[in-house]
């Protein structure tokens, strides 16, 4: 494959041959008869939250019928859901898969009121006599015991029943409005004297082209339309906000924040102790924004340089040598590893073609069984490689996860990033060792931009997203209220690192995570030191630490955060932790700033 031949799409036709399939059409009628009959019986069985727990001869063989019921059920809306959103996630105009996706929608709503209510039911049972009589509960003990935390946050039955109805016409639809506005949206740029029109995906790619006077317009054309659809973009963020605000006080929540760390998994001191060290490493990113602008000739970066190239000669890199080098790479860990990449290569697990009503970034999920999907809209350099590294380890996780129930596979997203950034890193690792000091350069500082990203601006994003919660609680925000709350929160993060005069103020528009889950930012930052500390674990004991690696993954849904760290020797809820794994990114930074004093020299 060379530069700017066709990237692959991912095969979809192992599932059904089309969405207008008979197979398909087969599948989501028996899917919603399967849905009606566990309706029913959680009716006859009166299946909610219950002020008088049943006795355990009840409760046991009750138990050990519904679990397995909703558990299959759960497998058949993930595989039926995830095959329509492959066509949606890649052409947001399909209008036939939009159709089919609210359909989907309309009966995932009665499936999310029977989850609400099996957890109601057994977060309200005597969990000590179900864990003790009955080995599928003992399985399930994590689930339990959560349950009866969720249980405590819940309204009354009709309530919550109400409100996941009326979520596919408030913030469900809100977001779906964002996805679809901003997956369409195309923009005016002039480029080396040629105007053209981009999907706003292509424009935002700009940012990492070395020429500065392109990335300059595409930054300038990107504000420029998201100016343009900022009133129904706002709309949208004020109503999802004011939603889960709503909805998080009737529940019992002091706050969105509270509720949101329950549901990763940690605590508010584990938080607090990650921030401290992080606050600490800001003047070190500073750092390396200087040593940066320096390489790029300029006094300090704007917004537009952050993803800029260093090096007179960025080395590309094609699609399809990214493939040999992350499969060689892999193979270094396990072969284990290196036979799964080559099958994702082999069986088009992969959409990498950037192309209009495509949605930007990256993700991997979940399709059937041990089998992922993976989306990137992939460009030649190392950033790309390392993405895409990143997403197969998220598939690997899947992997580890396959023989795991479906309540025993829901991991907090603090702990979903452990495979993708340690197969990131064994990558980038990789590619330094092998690299002359031109490539080592521009790598490193790849690696660096990434990780400023998520601990940097994803504070940023964390302080926007917990002042707009505050603001909300009492009116609306208007646009230019969204602006100079982001414009405040880069300032405090990236500090002189960036020219206060070229940040980016629509970045709350830019981003699709404030408009699904609250907090979808700090457990990114999480993940990233917590995988850090992993692979630290890995180079000081690589035998032991394969004994234990795949075995940990599959357990990411079925313990905390701190109880699988502890059994690593991490103790996450100290800022030490923290630091130490900030420490590998501060030698990242030192190696960095030695390599670009040569290059500047």
């Amino acid at each position: 494959m060379k530069t700017g031949s066709v990237l692959p799409r991912w095969d979809m036709s192992v599932v059904y041959a089309g969405l207008d399939s008979p197979e398909f059409e087969r599948d989501f009628r028996a899917f919603v008869r399967a849905l009606d009959a566990l309706e029913g019986l959680f009716d006859e069985a009166q299946i909610d939250r219950t002020e008088q727990p049943l006795p355990p001869e009840l409760a046991v063989p009750l138990f050990e019928h519904l679990v397995p019921a909703y558990n299959a059920l759960q497998e058949q809306a993930w595989t039926l859901g995830a095959y329509i959103y492959s066509f949606v996630a890649t052409d947001s105009r399909d209008e036939f898969a939009q159709a089919r996706l609210s359909e989907m929608e309309k009966q995932s709503v009665r499936l999310a009121k029977l989850t609400t209510r099996l957890t109601a039911w057994a977060g309200t049972q005597d969990v000590d006599a179900l864990i003790e009589r009955a080995e599928l509960a003992r399985s399930h003990a994590y689930w339990l015991r959560r349950s009866q935390v969720a249980a405590r946050h819940m309204m009354s039955p009709a309530e919550e029943a109400l409100a996941a109805e009326m979520s596919l016409t408030g913030s469900h639809a809100w977001s779906k409005l964002y996805g679809n506005l901003t997956s369409q949206i195309l923009v005016e740029v002039e480029l080396r004297g040629e105007r053209q029109t981009m999907p706003m995906s292509m424009v935002r790619n700009l940012a990492f082209d070395p020429d500065r006077e392109v990335r300059r317009a595409g930054y300038e054309a990107e504000l420029k339309a998201w100016e343009q659809y900022a009133l129904p973009i706002a709309s949208a963020l004020n109503n999802i906000k004011g939603e889960t605000n709503l909805l998080m006080h009737r529940r019992g929540w002091r706050s969105a924040l509270e509720a949101s760390l329950f549901r990763n998994a940690i605590d508010e001191v584990t938080l607090e102790a990650m921030f401290t060290a992080v606050y600490e490493a800001f003047p070190d990113f500073r750092r390396y924004l200087h040593v940066k602008a320096r390489l790029l000739g300029i006094e300090r970066c704007a917004w537009y340089d952050i993803f800029a190239p260093v090096g007179k000669e960025p080395r590309l890199w094609d699609y399809a040598e990214a493939v040999q080098f992350i499969t060689e790479q892999f193979a270094t860990y396990s072969d284990k590893l290196r036979a799964f990449a080559e099958r994702a290569f082999r069986e088009q697990w992969i959409d990498a073609e950037p192309r209009s009503g495509k949605r930007d970034g990256g993700f991997c999920m979940r399709l059937r069984r041990d089998e992922s999907r993976i989306l990137v809209n992939y460009k030649p350099a190392f950033g790309a490689v390392s993405t895409l590294a990143h997403e197969l380890g998220h598939a690997y996780h899947n992997l580890c996860l396959a023989q795991r129930t479906y309540l025993q596979r829901q991991i907090p997203m603090t702990l979903a990033e452990t495979a993708s950034i340690f197969c990131e890193t064994i990558v980038r690792q990789a590619a330094l060792q092998q690299a002359d000091r031109e490539e080592r350069l521009a790598i490193l500082e790849a690696a660096l931009q990434g990780m400023c990203q998520v601990v940097v601006d994803i504070t940023s994003r964390f302080l926007f997203e917990k002042w707009v919660f505050e603001r909300r609680q009492e009116r609306e925000l208007s646009a230019r209220e969204l602006c100079e709350l982001m414009l405040e929160a880069q300032k405090e993060t990236y500090g002189d690192g960036l020219d206060e005069n070229l940040l980016h103020p629509y970045m709350w528009a830019a981003k699709p995570h404030y408009y699904g889950s609250a907090f979808y930012n700090y457990p990114y930052m999480f993940g990233l030191l917590f995988g850090l500390g992993l692979y630290a674990l890995y180079q000081s004991d690589p035998q032991g630490f394969r004994a234990r690696y795949d075995d940990l993954l599959s357990q990411t849904g079925m313990a905390d955060a701190a109880g699988l760290a502890r059994e690593f020797g991490f103790d996450i809820r100290t800022p030490a932790f923290w630091r130490g794994s900030l420490d590998v990114i501060r030698a990242d930074i030192a190696q960095f700033e030695q390599l670009a004093s040569t290059q500047v020299n």
